[in-house]
């Protein structure tokens, strides 16, 4: 399987898609490469990578134990709505860089959960009315003004790798729905009593993503199963997983900087931004 450079640095990944590596014969005197796992050995493996999701991030913990501040927040929704309204277009990436009918015609509901569909309205709307329910204006929230730079950079990646690795890689990072259903229910369960301020009306999402997840995982986890069959494309499967991992995790390292620590970018300038 033809893999880029390294997960992020994918700048020539176009050059090389869809051929097939030489094989170098072996050195004298050295191993034959490892065996691939099993694929249920394999499957174990994505899987552990939750012990890194960012449920664990001290902000998730602060909100799923009622600690979080109005302000805290409502960070996170603004934040994250960008994330929300970009993952269609990582989506639409993956579909553009997929040859098989079949393929696209399963993951073209991704897109559809989240922009909706004549008389179904869908994710993006959701976090809006989720916005409405925390007090927010939803459409200085939609007009993305006070989203961080540092979450820009951590969402903008993600969509950047989507577009230029290949299809099943960008499958492959999709993979952290393996661990959201658990954080979704943390939500409908705690933040009624936790944040009684927040109109129940705004949870639908998290509602709505407790199944649509689990369905979305089962597609994902066979294709990278299916794909990732020797034992170095499946460490790079598991290193792709991972810079899923880095890219929510650095959302939440952005968001306490400026809501947590007080420390917003260029705080400690003559001019902070404005």
């Amino acid at each position: 399987m033809n893999r880029p450079e390294s997960v992020t640095g994918a700048a020539g990944a176009d050059e090389t898609r869809g051929r097939a590596a030489p094989m170098a014969p072996a050195a004298a005197g050295t191993s034959a490469p490892a065996a691939p796992w099993p694929r249920d050995e394999f499957e174990a493996r994505l899987r552990a990578l939750g012990a890194r999701y960012h449920i664990h991030h001290p902000y998730h913990r602060m909100m799923h134990e009622g600690r979080c501040t109005k302000d805290q927040i409502r960070g996170w929704v603004i934040n994250r709505y960008y994330y929300q309204v970009c993952i269609p277009i990582k989506d639409a990436n993956v579909l553009a860089n997929c040859p098989d009918p079949a393929v696209r015609r399963e993951w073209v509901q991704r897109i559809i959960d989240h922009d909706g569909a004549p008389g179904e309205t869908g994710g993006i709307e959701a976090w809006l009315a989720l916005a409405d329910a925390c007090g927010l204006d939803r459409e200085r929230v939609a007009a993305l003004t006070d989203v961080l730079p540092g979450v820009r950079f951590a969402v903008d990646a993600y969509v950047n790798f989507a577009r230029r690795a290949s299809w099943q890689e960008a499958a492959c990072s999709s993979l952290t729905e393996l661990f959201a259903p658990e954080i979704h229910q943390q939500r409908l369960t705690g933040w009624p009593d936790h944040y009684p301020w927040i109109d129940d009306a705004g949870l639908t999402y998290f509602r709505k993503r407790l199944s649509e997840a689990r369905r979305d995982v089962e597609h994902g986890l066979a294709i990278t199963l299916d794909h990732f069959t020797t034992r170095a494309d499946q460490e790079h499967a598991l290193s792709i997983l991972q810079f899923k991992l880095d890219v929510l995790w650095s959302m939440l390292d952005a968001m306490w900087m400026a809501y947590v620590a007080d420390m917003p970018p260029y705080h400690s300038c003559a001019e902070p931004r404005p």
